[in-house]
């Protein structure tokens, strides 16, 4: 079955309903394997198992291949390596994060097909997203703001 959908930074799936759904592929460039965080009832396992190991500013796909693209990209330039934070969500390096995710925006624009669908979520606790939109050249179509500090943007492109 040829996938239409395209996830390029997965990472441990969470916002997904159906975090298997046969219809996707799930691409990070990092494995985690499990762990557990919090204790007793507050217990839970993270872990980072994409489809394929792939980094999103340089995506092995053939251009124009995918009908919708997930683009949500770590957003933190101040953890360590070895945090939990870092683990869970990744990192983007302190001096390249612009064009690391130009580079990102870029890639996920060409695997999608003609009037495809990029849904990207950023959150600005570091970056403000004003200047995250500066990155892509394609202007968002629409967004919703969400979170208890209402710092995670949820940003709809179509490639028109």
């Amino acid at each position: 079955m040829d996938k239409k959908i395209l996830d390029v930074c997965c990472g441990g799936r969470m916002f997904w309903f159906d975090k298997k759904n046969p219809n996707v592929l799930f691409l990070d460039r990092r494995v985690v394997a499990p762990i557990m965080v919090g204790k007793g009832k507050n217990a839970r396992t993270f872990s980072c198992q994409p489809d394929e190991i792939m980094d999103f500013r340089n995506l092995r796909i053939t251009t124009s291949s995918y009908s919708l693209v997930v683009f949500d990209p770590p957003h933190l330039i101040t953890l360590g390596n070895k945090s939990y934070m870092a683990k869970k969500y990744g990192t983007l390096d302190k001096k390249t994060w612009r064009s690391d995710l130009t580079k990102g925006f870029a890639e996920c624009f060409r695997v999608l097909k003609q009037d495809g669908v990029l849904i990207f979520k950023w959150n600005e606790c570091e970056i403000p997203i004003k200047e995250i939109l500066k990155l892509t050249p394609v202007a968002p179509l629409f967004g919703h703001i969400s979170g208890k500090a209402s710092k995670t943007h949820w940003i709809a492109f179509m490639k028109i």
